[in-house]
């Protein structure tokens, strides 16, 4: 159907070519929100009335008038009818919908895929500060953003993790106070305890094994502890080295990894902020007032001016960003994304400006931002905010452990990043069709244990008759294949499940068996490409009892 609905796309827009030569239209198809009134749907005609002055009807039946003279729709397409104030329905023969199954079975984990095009992508996400656990909030981002990478991998692009992180700021400071405060034998709520400072267990952890003297190696740095009490910077690199290496092993358990790391201290150390600072004041994007450096940023649609450089000679939180950006793309990324918290939302203006006045010729709109909300726990129906190990906050790998890494994953990244979310941990641990991820993977499961019921050759499925597969469950399957990657994982699994109570498979009549196992097959393959997408497993059993075929 894959095919099909290129071939009918290319028909539409040449009907619309005919009808209107100087409309400048792109047409789309839509699917109806009744499947009663068809398989696709198109608003090309209600577009093209104004235009044309003419009513969306009367456009209506002139675009169906010239696509029916068009081999695919003749190949394709069984009735194309007119309704409501000009929708144009399209009914598909059923090959159409049957061709779906063969293109699955044919392309397996590539279906839907894209081929390369050459286009470079950066997707900056997680970039938590070394200064203890990642939490929830940076869980959401890891499942958000390794699911973008792997969204924009399967449509073709080359795709680079990037995680970016301070190592030489204030609570980098306060990491090493902290520590060496834990060494000389100080706690939480001791007189001595300073005010600032961390108080979860994890820094007794670090600093025992500095004591010890311990060497930590993470992604990108490995240190030996000097064992002295009195050494703040050995302290300091030891509790960062450490705490990166905790990091890693909560995105280990979490299933993502990073191509690339990028420390801020390496924006000043190699002088790119000094040189960015020096970049915007020549371009005369600057002006000062009051003892400080200010950046014109409402020349660039901010709502008012920013300090870059305070009165002190100290550069403002946004200015090493604006370095960054352009170091990205000085790297090549001319798309970028990153994946932050809403608290960053201020600094989206500001950023984008010093990118632009740079003179670079960087487009509006660089970088492009993903801002999501945090997240509300919840377990045996209260709200959890307090971890011992962090000392403030739920942990990422507390939510791993108290479930699943695909529970975990397939909840962090199954609503908008801007919308508030509730982790139900009760919920995740259900092993019924109220549990969205046991819903997906079951489905997948179920056809695993038909299959293993049959016994035969899945190789054999592929010459099957598909023109069998004519009920009614079947073609709304075979519609909800066709719209992967673009439909949800959730809406597919629930077109199976509906299937499966609607039919039977492993029926007397064998080549009818042979069509809707293979259907079996390529609803199976679309589940575990689209679960993929998300960082989830697909089992092959699951602990509820399989229903019989």
């Amino acid at each position: 159907m894959i095919q099909a609905k290129q071939e009918l796309l290319a028909a539409l827009r040449a009907a619309v070519a005919a009808v209107s030569p100087d409309a400048g239209l792109t047409p789309a198809f839509e699917s109806p929100k009744q499947a009663a009134h068809g398989d696709l749907a198109c608003t090309a005609a209600m577009q093209l009335a104004r235009p044309l002055k003419k009513n969306p009807r009367e456009v209506a039946q002139a675009l169906i008038d010239a696509q029916n003279a068009q081999p695919a729709v003749q190949r394709w397409v069984d009735a194309m009818e007119i309704a409501g104030p000009g929708f144009i329905n399209f009914r598909l023969k059923a090959t159409a919908k049957q061709a779906v199954a063969a293109e699955v079975l044919r392309d397996a984990e590539r279906f839907g895929l894209q081929a390369q095009h050459g286009g470079h992508v950066m997707v900056e996400f997680v970039s938590a500060n070394p200064t203890g656990p990642l939490h929830v909030g940076h869980g959401r981002q890891a499942a958000l953003g390794d699911a973008i990478c792997n969204l924009f991998q399967t449509q073709g692009w080359d795709v680079t993790r990037e995680f970016y992180y301070n190592d030489a700021g204030v609570q980098i400071a306060t990491l090493g106070v902290s520590t060496q405060a834990r060494i000389k034998g100080l706690k939480p709520g001791d007189a001595a305890w300073p005010e600032s400072a961390y108080n979860g267990e994890y820094i007794a952890d670090i600093a025992a094994d500095f004591l010890a003297k311990k060497t930590v190696k993470a992604d990108d740095r490995e240190f030996t502890a000097s064992g002295d009490p009195e050494d703040l910077e050995s302290i300091r690199q030891f509790a960062v080295a450490y705490l990166r290496h905790e990091q890693d092993l909560d995105l280990q358990a979490f299933g993502v990894k990073f191509d690339n790391y990028f420390l801020e201290s390496s924006l000043y150390s190699s002088s790119r902020v000094e040189q960015t600072v020096s970049r915007l004041m020549a371009a005369g994007k600057t002006f000062e007032q009051d003892g400080a450096l200010w950046l014109r940023t409402t020349d660039y649609g901010d709502d008012k001016d920013r300090v870059m450089r305070k009165s002190d000679g100290t550069y403002t939180y946004f200015v090493p960003d604006v370095a960054y950006h352009l170091n990205k793309w000085g790297r090549g990324f001319t798309k970028v994304i990153n994946v932050q918290g809403t608290d960053h939302h201020g600094t989206i203006a500001r950023v984008r400006a010093g990118v632009q006045a740079a003179g670079e010729g960087i487009p509006q709109g660089y970088p492009d931002y993903v801002l999501h909300k945090m997240v509300t726990v919840m377990k045996g129906g209260e709200e959890v905010k307090i971890s011992k190990r962090a000392g403030g906050y739920v942990t990422l790998r507390d939510l791993i452990d108290w479930t699943s890494r695909d529970a975990v994953r397939f909840f962090l990244s199954s609503r908008k990043a801007d919308t508030e979310f509730t982790f139900d941990v009760d919920l995740a641990l259900k092993q019924n069709d109220e549990n969205p991820v046991f819903y997906v993977q079951y489905a997948h499961a179920r056809i695993c244990s038909v299959l293993q019921q049959w016994g035969g050759n899945v190789a054999a499925l592929a010459d099957a008759d598909l023109s069998l597969l004519t009920a009614p469950s079947e073609a709304a399957l075979l519609l909800k294949l066709a719209a992967y990657p673009e439909m949800l994982t959730r809406a597919v699994a629930a077109a199976f499940h509906t299937y499966y109570a609607a039919e039977r498979f492993l029926v007397d009549d064998a080549a009818l068996a042979k069509a809707r196992l293979a259907l079996l097959m390529a609803t199976r393959q679309v589940l575990r490409n689209a679960l993929a997408l998300l960082g989830v497993s697909a089992p092959e059993q699951m602990n509820r009892e399989m229903e019989s075929a």
